[in-house]
């Protein structure tokens, strides 16, 4: 049997160790776009902030782990797939055969529609080569402009932060990370960046960067500019899969729509992590969720399917976000907005930037907002994974969100 994984991400990695366990005798190829060993995009803010080097970002740390592991890894990329004869063309020119597929290629940075976007002082923070270039325009004084105030830009800040360049946040949105915060929460999460020497421009769009001597000029919204030494583009993601065109794999917006056995519309061509339009725990509903432990749970139950098609169904990712922002941790779980009448509970603490708000669908947990509150965190998880009738704790909790942990206990174990 011929296993090819078309990405060397988290998905890929898991689902071509999960088949060598499932099948010793099996063929199984990872290929990857970058010269580098297969290794996690999450890491790349602990290499800037020089808590790691390089080989700490590798996802797997033994110099031969693949060798070993009879799993070969190949640097291309690939140009299309042919389901009707089971073959890849790759950009180098060759080709590769399989008898199963899996596409775990991922998303790529999306490229605003920016005047000047194309600067060499502009990058993106997605891959090594742009960490090493970040890296080598970080300095005490340095003045940086990050646009985008998402989950990846904010990843990144505090890399920025600590190795003491002067940053200014440019955001669209009225609030920072705004598609996994509300708004009080989102906003208070901008007052601590404030209080911590970030300049934050919400409901503010970049309209142009033009160069100014050794610099450029990052002209905002508002008649406002901003000279920086360096300029970086974090204003989000798309799926990676437009190599599929023209194969008959099923697309809805650029990610390939799978089943719940993570199979595409094509036989034998399989899909997981951010490239996959995959279900949702809370909602049912098929969507990207764009977030690494979606990714590894994906390659895990893709990998199993493509050894017996059927064995493995996936009940669905729980959306969960956890973010560190400067020593200030933010989280969402589930249906974090809330549902169509269901009730909510907050409390709030702005002065100790303490946040949270707890979403209810009748007498179960279904979403979760938090700031500055790291207790319980897998409790609320829980709560919301177990869809729980919380009977007399729901009218406990909207008094008082903070018991979390005792109506845990009280729905689980009486």
């Amino acid at each position: 049997m011929k296993y090819l994984i078309i990405g060397a991400g988290p998905a890929g990695v898991v689902a071509a160790e999960t088949l060598r366990k499932l099948d010793a005798s099996a063929e199984i190829t990872i290929i990857g776009d970058e010269p580098e060993p297969p290794y996690s995009r999450m890491a790349i803010p602990y290499l800037l902030s020089n808590n790691i080097d390089e080989p700490g970002t590798h996802l797997r740390k033994q110099a031969h782990h693949f060798k070993d592991s009879a799993i070969e890894v190949v640097v291309d990329t690939v140009k299309s797939v042919d389901p009707s004869s089971k073959k890849l063309l790759l950009t180098s020119g060759g080709s590769r055969a399989y008898d199963k597929l899996l596409v775990a290629t991922g998303s790529r940075p999306v490229t605003p529609p920016i005047a000047g976007i194309e600067h060499e002082k502009v990058t993106s923070c997605w891959n090594l080569k742009d960490a090493r270039k970040i890296a080598s325009g970080l300095k005490p004084g340095a003045s940086v402009v990050l646009i985008g105030a998402g989950f990846i830009g904010c990843i990144i800040l505090e890399a920025l932060v600590s190795s003491g360049a002067n940053l200014t946040v440019i955001e669209m949105g009225n609030r920072m990370v705004p598609r996994m915060l509300d708004e009080t929460c989102g906003s208070l999460l901008e007052k601590w960046c404030q209080q911590k020497g970030v300049n934050v421009m919400t409901s503010s769009q970049v309209e142009a960067i033009e160069s100014a001597a050794d610099n450029v000029n990052v002209k905002v919204s508002g008649g406002r500019e901003v000279e920086a030494e360096l300029v970086i583009s974090a204003a989000g993601v798309s799926a990676n899969a437009a190599f599929l065109e023209g194969s008959g794999v099923r697309l809805a917006d650029g990610a390939v729509v799978i089943d719940e056995y993570m199979c595409s519309s094509v036989a034998d061509i399989y899909a997981a992590g951010d490239v996959a339009c995959g279900k949702d725990f809370s909602t049912g509903e098929y969507t990207v969720q764009a977030i690494q432990p979606t990714a590894v749970e994906h390659g895990r139950v893709a990998a199993n399917n493509m050894f017996n098609h059927g064995s493995v169904c996936h009940q669905g990712s729980v959306l969960m976000n956890v973010l560190d922002t400067i020593g200030l941790i933010s989280t969402s779980y589930g249906q974090w907005e809330g549902v169509k009448g269901g009730q909510s509970a907050t409390l709030v603490d702005q002065d100790n930037f303490r946040y949270i708000q707890l979403q209810f669908d009748d007498d179960r947990l279904v979403g979760v907002n938090t700031l500055g509150l790291t207790q319980h965190i897998g409790v609320l998880r829980g709560l919301v994974q177990g869809r729980f009738k919380l009977g007399q704790w729901k009218d406990k909790l909207m008094n008082n969100p903070l018991l979390v942990m005792e109506a845990y206990l009280a729905t689980t174990q009486g």
